[in-house]
């Protein structure tokens, strides 16, 4: 594709097989932009990637664990070999880890996952591809955090400690690389719909006519909602946008938060609020 908001740059998207990054490397690609899909699932990749194709789009998928330092030196260097530029980066995996647990009762090893895949995979990916933004003068990096970066949540203190570096670095790496033409934001989504919270599964039939009592909007999110927000990120729409994170959520973190149950635990889906 020769126009579009994209056109003529290079994207790599890290989980771009799946749920929001799928959506976003869909709409990257529709938007003109040569897509890298870095994917640890090569069933999703290959999916995503032919999908992208037979739209018109051009995609290249990649089987990596961008949690490992050499797996993200490949990605780089295929996209390099490939495309010969890395203009956009959307860092976009990350995983709030296993069976609800008070804190006291994890372990190291638990911690240091969440760490690896939501905060160091940031880290390791941005690193990889700076030097050749910088060279280039223009750069976008997007990464994907949660609205748990800014609020509570019980059971969750060490993927929200991470969540919430997420919006640290993003600040910090935004000032230190503006003067290279690189800008570097986030988006915090809630309650949209991917295949790791799949939030119309966990609705009862009954339930589903209090969906507008938990989301301002009305709705859950979906994948293209997000694709939409990581676009105009990525784009020259927001030339002079960096070092912020927008609330992808439907209004509930403007709403809200996590209400105590019944019978002890916790919900952000209140049955009687």
């Amino acid at each position: 594709m020769t126009d579009g908001l994209l056109a003529g740059r290079v994207a790599i998207v890290t989980g771009g097989g799946g749920g929001i990054g799928r959506g976003v490397s869909e709409r990257f690609a529709a938007e003109g932009a040569q897509v890298l899909v870095a994917e640890i699932d090569p069933e999703r990749a290959a999916a995503t990637a032919t999908a992208i194709s037979a739209a018109g789009g051009i995609a290249r998928a990649v089987i990596a664990d961008v949690r490992e330092p050499s797996e993200v030196d490949r990605v780089v260097a295929s996209t390099l070999d490939a495309f010969g530029s890395v203009d956009v980066l959307v860092n976009n995996v990350g995983h709030y880890g296993g069976a609800r647990r008070p804190f006291h009762e994890q372990d190291r090893d638990e911690w240091n996952d969440l760490y690896r895949v939501n905060l160091e995979h940031a880290f390791l990916c941005s690193k990889a591809v700076l030097p050749t933004m910088v060279e280039h003068h223009r750069g976008a990096i997007v990464n994907v955090s949660t609205i748990e970066a800014f609020r509570g949540i019980p059971s969750r203190a060490a993927y929200a400690a991470f969540k919430a570096g997420v919006t640290g670095f993003t600040k910090s790496l935004a000032l230190e690389y503006a003067q290279h033409g690189i800008r570097v934001n986030a988006i915090a989504p809630d309650v949209t719909e991917t295949p790791q919270v799949p939030y119309s599964r966990w609705v009862k039939p009954e339930d589903e006519h209090l969906v507008p009592v938990w989301v301002p909007i009305g709705r859950f999110g979906t994948p293209d909602d997000l694709a939409g927000v990581a676009l105009f990120l990525a784009s020259d729409l927001s030339a002079f946008v960096t070092g912020t994170t927008v609330h992808a959520d439907g209004g509930t973190f403007a709403a809200g938060g996590w209400f105590r149950t019944e019978e002890g635990g916790w919900t952000n889906r209140p049955r009687r609020p």
